[in-house]
């Protein structure tokens, strides 16, 4: 039986029966074509992003009076609805080996559902790229180089954990950072685009090339000076 997981929660055990997915807006890269006089064919002007993916399931919520229907539609809209200023990891049993960033994107109007007799659809606005199981595994450095492998042709950008006390640097391809004033670890998030120590922020002890990327192959991974090794969640991703 098809369902989704939203937020840690499964759709099957909320009662809800799916009946079709739709995937929409499917991600395409945002640019603009500029023709210029006396040159043939257009330049390309690349705006450097993804848009947004619409995700939408067809479900069905079966109660056998209208009463345990509002009831149901209720606890789903309390399920949904929590956190919805943030992203949430989506799964669903249609790709078992990827996974997405979602938020809830649809208004659930418990009447109007009614009148539909459970059915109606949940749409979640999703980050582009979906997200593989195997790059949620941390890899763990003691040794360096070490040669980390993207196995897709999107760029990765990675959580990392830096161990050690004092100063140093860490690389990655031909990108280094100088870290200094470390405390036993430091964490940089390429994503998020920030660097800290649990709740502290920790920017202003760290200059190098922007945020370390995971290009599509091999990508070499070295640390120096006074650390010890380094965590890498790589967060591969693909379309």
């Amino acid at each position: 039986m098809n369902g989704f997981t939203y937020n840690g929660v499964s759709s099957l055990d909320m009662g809800l029966r799916i009946e079709s997915k739709n995937v929409f807006s499917a991600p395409q890269y945002e640019k603009k074509f500029q023709s210029i006089p006396g040159r043939d064919g257009d330049l390309i002007l690349p705006n450097g992003r993804y848009p947004n993916v619409q995700i939408t399931y067809s479900v069905f919520l079966p109660a056998k009076t209208l009463p345990e229907l509002s009831e149901k539609l209720t606890a789903v809209k309390a399920w949904l609805y929590t956190e919805p200023d943030r992203y949430h990891e989506l799964r669903d049993s249609y790709d078992t080996e990827t996974f997405r960033r979602a938020v809830i994107n649809t208004q659930l109007d418990i009447e109007d559902q009614l009148n539909r007799i459970g059915v109606f659809t949940v749409s979640f606005s999703c980050l582009p790229f979906k997200y593989l199981n195997s790059g949620t595994v941390p890899v763990r450095i003691t040794s360096s180089p070490f040669a980390l492998t993207n196995p897709t042709a999107f760029p990765a950008k990675p959580y990392i954990k830096v161990y050690g006390t004092g100063e140093g640097r860490i690389s990655v391809g031909q990108s280094h950072w100088d870290l200094t004033d470390i405390d036993r670890w430091i964490e940089i998030d390429s994503e998020q685009m920030n660097i800290y120590k649990g709740a502290e922020p920790g920017n202003d002890r760290v200059t190098g090339d922007g945020f370390p990327i995971l290009h599509p192959g091999v990508n070499s991974v070295s640390f120096a000076g006074d650390f010890t090794s380094v965590t890498i969640e790589p967060r591969w991703v693909t379309l």
